[in-house]
């Protein structure tokens, strides 16, 4: 058995299916993180941790499905099993199963062969969330633990007497989390808005989660959605990661079926890439943009409140927050360190600009349905082609590139050389080295990934040119 790239982060594991990512490896890591439920001080004597399970679809994913029920009924857990599920749907069913934990099996936007476990746990004591909904990615400090148990004692399993069982819950899950998002756009009394504009969607599911359950619920409020990507091969028509690269085929599609909007989900949905009416890639920075904008068009944002993106997200966040009065405070990269400062500050809304928009009035989870929602809703408030109001937002350009690093000593060496070379400016170093040229309206961010062997260098400027300008100079740096 190749250990070779299997990675444990913050994010769970993932590896590549059949070399890293074996039936062991997988039962174990599973087993692992069931034990450490099953001896929670939290459980009550003889009660049995409960554990939502599902999965993005892709291929391989039934092997590993198998494996990590195993590894979870030996450990003593009860496992309900949501099937083929978006991520977000996979935390709603936390809560609304109150559930102890879930394990949704995905490797997100990983090439086809890679496969992984993402835990979710629910939260406890004063910052547990709201309406409910309180499930979300563990802390550093609770996936350290989850890791530390894996590479040492590893799991406790149980005899035969004190064996798990399995639930099936796929459609219960289904319905809670489409309630539940479109409980949260009846709030904001949009709801009749979008069912009049009549919207034209392209929407393309890469043949993953998102598939189940976001054609139909976009139908619900009145759209035509033209389908792409949508049957149950569990292979991806192309690359997964919702890039523009990637998206080419999606904007002639919408520009073809003059729709007015064309949406993009990874494998688990999370997150959420936009083409506009014209077939243009507007990019999946602009995603939590508009979802926010969407907050404060429609009076869902109160002066003083603040929002929340990682070290790694546009400024036009800051921009567009602060036409609400809202402000925007940055944390690691990481859903988890996201979600623990939104829960802490009480955030309304806050994400990643991945694409990935995190609405606690659905779920403390990164949620592509929420998303297209908002962004619906925004457009038929605004009665404005999506391309108008895209143009509304002071535009910033994004540059990123990947090195591959052998060890990860290597990224942490590359980290140091930068915080030093630009000791002059801001640096934040809570996630490699973020370093903020205020004076130019950019900024760089030098860090390792947490789920690819891999070091990303991304740099944000008025103009692509002076944002590859600042990586060319930060190459040089590290070179040295």
């Amino acid at each position: 058995m190749s250990t070779d790239h299997l990675m444990l982060s913050v994010s769970g594991c993932r590896g590549i299916v059949g070399t890293s990512l074996t039936p062991q490896v997988i039962s174990s890591f599973a087993a692992t993180v069931g034990t450490i439920l099953t001896q929670s001080p939290d459980l009550k004597r003889g009660q049995r941790p409960i554990v939502v399970v599902g999965r993005d679809g892709r291929s391989g994913s039934p092997m590993v499905r198998d494996a990590a029920r195993a590894g979870l009924l030996a450990s003593g857990c009860d496992v309900i099993d949501v099937g083929v599920a978006m991520t977000p749907t996979c935390g709603v069913a936390v809560d609304v199963f109150n559930a102890h934990a879930g394990i949704v099996l995905t490797a997100s936007h990983n090439p086809q062969q890679w496969n992984g476990l993402k835990v979710l746990l629910r939260s406890k004591g004063k910052n547990a969330g709201i309406l409910g909904s309180n499930a979300c990615a563990p802390s550093k400090a609770l996936a350290d633990s989850i890791i530390a148990r894996y590479r040492t004692d590893g799991p406790c399993l149980v005899d035969w007497t004190n064996l798990g069982d399995v639930d099936d819950a796929a459609q219960e899950a289904i319905y809670a989390h489409a309630g539940r998002a479109a409980q949260a756009l009846d709030k904001l009394k949009i709801t009749k808005k979008i069912e009049k504009a009549g919207f034209k969607v392209v929407l393309d599911s890469v043949n993953g989660a998102g598939r189940i359950i976001s054609p139909g619920w976009l139908e619900a409020f009145g759209c035509k959605v033209t389908r792409v990507g949508d049957d149950d091969s569990g292979i991806f028509p192309h690359t997964p990661e919702p890039t523009a690269d990637n998206l080419v085929f999606l904007g002639k599609l919408v520009k073809k079926a003059k729709a007015h909007v064309g949406f993009a989900q990874d494998p688990d949905a999370d997150r959420l890439a936009i083409i506009d009416e014209r077939g243009s890639y507007i990019g999946e920075e602009y995603t939590l943009v508009l979802a926010t904008m969407a907050l404060g068009e429609l009076g869902a944002l109160k002066k003083g409140q603040k929002l929340v993106v990682n070290l790694s997200t546009s400024r036009m966040i800051e921009d567009v927050a602060a036409k609400y009065g809202c402000s925007v405070v940055r944390s690691a990269v990481g859903e988890a360190n996201v979600v623990e400062m939104m829960k802490t500050l009480k955030s309304p809304i806050g994400g990643e600009g991945n694409g990935g928009v995190i609405w606690p009035a659905v779920t403390y989870i990164r949620d592509s349905l929420g998303a297209m929602g908002l962004v619906l809703g925004l457009m038929a408030h605004m009665k404005k082609p999506l391309s108008e109001i895209v143009r509304t937002i002071p535009a910033y350009a994004i540059v990123k590139r990947k090195v591959e690093c052998a060890q990860r000593a290597e990224a942490q060496q590359a980290v140091e050389k930068i915080a030093e070379y630009f000791s002059d400016e801001q640096v934040d170093r809570q996630d490699g080295t973020w370093v903020n040229f205020k004076d130019r309206k950019a900024w760089l961010h030098v860090r390792a990934s947490n789920t690819e062997p891999i070091m990303r260098l991304i740099a944000e400027a008025p103009s692509t040119d002076e944002a590859s300008s600042i990586l060319d100079e930060a190459a040089r740096v590290i070179s040295k």
